[in-house]
């Protein structure tokens, strides 16, 4: 098996408002259905909650940060999924059931798994 982050990219919402409910309805649905696969996940607060940092003049320069994320786009980084899958094949499937992916995108990537 090979772990898969599914990142979704959606209208930039907060996922906690109540106008919200019923597309949660969906994502629940999503989690039981594709509950043996899924390892982990969260949905993420709105871009305006983002912090972007930078370290100007690399390791030990100074530390920037900006509020908001780093690039501005239609579709915003909204959530993730990590998926124990076969292979790519079963992530994209699997992906394909994804809300996310009915109005906006889901973006599929193999983990690295490092030693600690």
């Amino acid at each position: 098996m090979t772990m898969y982050a599914a990142f979704t990219y959606t209208e930039d919402v907060d996922w906690t408002r109540p106008e919200q409910a019923q597309e949660m309805l969906e994502y629940n649905a999503f989690a039981k259905a594709a509950a043996a696969v899924i390892k982990g996940g969260h949905a993420l607060y709105p871009t305006a909650s983002a912090t972007t940092v930078r370290v100007q003049g690399g390791k030990g320069g100074e530390v920037l940060t900006t509020d908001g994320p780093y690039t501005e786009t239609k579709e915003a980084l909204t959530g993730f999924y990590l998926l124990d899958c076969a292979d790519l094949d079963e992530a994209v499937a699997v992906a394909a059931t994804i809300p996310a992916a009915w109005n906006g995108a889901v973006e599929i990537r193999p983990v690295i798994v490092f030693n600690r």
